[in-house]
């Protein structure tokens, strides 16, 4: 199962493993109060395609679009299947830092993840 989660939130058992999926470290959380099983810059999205998005809501769709595009040039579509593979065997929480909880990169990731899933399947 792949949950989303704001990295400022508590930890919490039920998370998994715990994936920060943000280039940048989280204003003023210290590392060890992240509780991170791993920090996943290299899927996360580019500066210049966070800067064009800037989290505005009506560049959501070309967004998700654009960074799934990012994702494949760069190659890390195997390393995502194996992370999905991860996700089938227990539960594993993408972390992100952005306020919105209904357009951020981690959600755009997650429904990447589960569209892998179904290719796969």
């Amino acid at each position: 199962m792949v949950r989303i989660k704001r990295v400022y939130d508590p930890p919490d058992l039920s998370d998994g493993l715990r994936i920060l999926v943000d280039r940048l470290w989280p204003r003023g959380l210290k590392k060890d109060a992240a509780r991170l099983d791993a920090w996943r810059k290299d899927v996360a999205p580019t500066a210049a395609l966070r800067r064009w998005f800037n989290h505005e809501p009506r560049k959501w769709d070309e967004f998700r679009a654009r960074y799934r595009a990012e994702l494949d040039a760069a190659g890390k579509t195997g390393e995502l299947a194996i992370l999905g593979r991860r996700a089938r065997r227990g539960t594993v929480t993408l972390l992100y830092a952005a306020r919105d909880e209904a357009h951020n990169n981690a959600l755009a990731l997650k429904e990447i993840l589960e569209d892998l899933k179904k290719q796969t399947a």
